[in-house]
């Protein structure tokens, strides 16, 4: 772990990526106003994780607004990004955007002080998911019925299609999926930083005066919190980062997964495979009516799983005597069939309805019980158009 009291102290300093990052084999020093591959010009950070970075640039070549996603150097050989998103586009024709799917639209190698990096430049992307249902619902405002029930079905289209092109995803979260952003892709520069908010920066200083590590950034740039953001309702979804996708056919038994979204199997039989897309779709369609995911992971396994079951379902039989051990100790009960007294507490449930089943049927404890992508999605479109079509 960085000491970050050897350095000037701000508020950026503990909000932003970890400074530790930044050592051979990781992040590379991006700043402003640097240019990558002589053509990607480099004007604010929209965002971090923990394989990489993504920065706002511009492309020179084309005047339009990109971002540009930097690997971190360790990963950058391995990663199967790129060759999953070749084959997806493949498979497509060259649909991806219509299959709400972000497209690859260059790729090239950058050489740093931690190393070679690889880079990756996909569409303009808004806001994550997580971030528009944090900032409105935190104000206690709501997404409205329509905009719910169309990023319901793009996100069911685009599992649907990565599905039936013998893949899965491995790694569907708030996350990992973010709006477009057509509507700014040729903005100016001023008319998109009315939207973002102006870039923010501090420089990084050390207190000794000693000079800075050439690893290190020499200023630490504030990921942009989409100040004015109002286009949810406009704009598409996007599912982004498949460097944890795979083919279907392979036996899997690590995965990616924030405490919230855990799926059963990985508990209980250590091995998963694209189905667990599906239980994490009905987690994010629930979050999009309640601005939060339905499990509270509070430090313990069998709180997580008391909460699955009493939401969901009981548990198979043959996972039951592994459960009485979890549950000696756990104090944690719900009524079965809670989701439906959820939702039914839940202002505009009735325009919401259809998709009370579309949830129940992909958040099944058995995979095999889980409703697929393309019945998920026939039955949100069948009850849709009986709603609004009644006799």
């Amino acid at each position: 772990m960085e000491d970050l009291s050897v350095y000037r102290q701000s508020n950026l300093l503990y909000t932003q990526e970890q400074l530790s990052r930044y050592r051979l084999g990781g992040y590379h020093p991006v700043g402003l106003g640097h240019t990558k591959n002589d053509r990607y010009e480099i004007h604010d950070k929209l965002g971090w994780g923990g394989f990489s970075t993504v920065w706002l640039a511009n492309d020179r070549k084309k005047n339009q607004w990109v971002s540009l996603k930097v690997l971190r150097a360790d990963i950058s050989q391995g990663s199967r990004e790129i060759h999953n998103l070749q084959l997806l586009k493949k498979r497509s024709q060259g649909r991806l955007p219509s299959k709400y799917i972000v497209p690859l639209l260059d790729s090239f190698t950058h050489q740093g002080p931690n190393g070679i990096h690889q880079c990756l430049v996909f569409e303009l992307l808004g806001p994550s998911v997580d971030r528009v249902l944090r900032d409105c619902y935190s104000s206690g405002d709501t997404l409205e019925p329509d905009t719910i029930l169309r990023m319901s079905e793009q996100l069911l289209e685009a599992i649907k299609f990565i599905h039936d092109a013998g893949m899965g995803h491995g790694d569907i979260s708030g996350g990992n999926v973010a709006f477009s952003c057509r509507n700014l892709s040729n903005a100016t520069k001023d008319e998109l930083f009315e939207v973002l908010g102006m870039p923010e920066s501090e420089e990084l200083v050390r207190l000794d005066g000693k000079p800075l590590d050439k690893a290190l950034p020499k200023h630490i740039v504030k990921a942009t919190e989409w100040d004015e953001w109002i286009d949810e309702d406009d704009e598409d979804l996007r599912i982004l980062d498949f460097g944890e996708a795979f083919i279907q056919v392979d036996e899997l038994r690590e995965l990616a997964q924030p405490r919230p979204l855990r799926v059963p199997e990985t508990t209980f039989v250590q091995c998963f495979d694209h189905r667990v897309d599906l239980w994490r779709a009905g987690c994010m369609i629930y979050a999009f009516i309640f601005g939060a995911y339905p499990f509270q992971y509070l430090g313990d396994d069998d709180v997580l799983v008391a909460q699955m079951i009493g939401f969901v379902e009981e548990l198979p039989k043959d996972w039951q005597p592994m459960w009485e051990c979890m549950r000696l100790n756990s104090k944690h009960t719900l009524e079965p069939r809670e989701s439906e007294r959820r939702f039914n507490r839940k202002e505009h449930s009735r325009s919401l309805a259809c998709l009370v089943p579309v949830i129940r049927g992909l958040m099944r404890i058995l995979p095999s019980s889980q409703m697929e992508a393309s019945v998920a999605l026939d039955l949100l479109r069948s009850d849709q158009y009986a709603e609004s079509n009644p006799k």
